[in-house]
């Protein structure tokens, strides 16, 4: 396979997995969150707080996932990348823990940090809508990793 298949198939297998599509499966997901982790400021607010909190682009989510290509396609063996592009449960799983380990670097922290900031989403910590949405991002990857990890 050409290197060009393989950089489809992590595309498409990491965008499925992290890019929620149904806003009300979104909204939904916000408000199961700040419900559990007592974040809301009231329940009568939890919805208008989860509609506040902007999805995040989809040109981020691609501009992310090209940044992990890249550099899998730099630092690893062809043959290991075919591997993990075969198709099965459990490489899809590996490639989806490899991006949100890549994600979790300090140098991708501070990229993601920047890009969100471009977009008018404070996650510094000096505004608390900012901070309710860094706690539901990095929750919703911990999920995904802990799903991945399941299979």
């Amino acid at each position: 396979m050409s290197e060009q298949i393989y950089r489809e198939h992590i595309r498409s297998t990491i965008l499925a997995k992290v890019e929620e599509q149904d806003e009300t499966r979104r909204k939904e997901a916000l408000v199961e969150f700040m419900s559990v982790t007592g974040t809301a400021p009231s329940e009568e607010l939890t919805d208008k707080v989860a509609e506040m909190i902007p999805p995040i682009m989809h040109e981020l989510y691609e501009k992310w996932i090209a940044m992990f290509i890249d550099r899998l396609m730099e630092t690893a063996p062809t043959d290991a990348v075919g591997l993990l592009c075969d198709g099965t449960e459990e490489n899809n799983a590996a490639l989806l823990l490899a991006y949100i380990m890549f994600l979790e670097s300090a140098r991708m922290e501070e990229q993601v940090q920047k890009d969100l900031n471009e977009y008018g989403v404070n996650m510094t910590g000096s505004d608390e809508l900012g901070d309710l949405a860094s706690s539901y991002i990095r929750a919703r990857l911990t999920k995904i990793a802990q799903d991945a990890n399941k299979k």
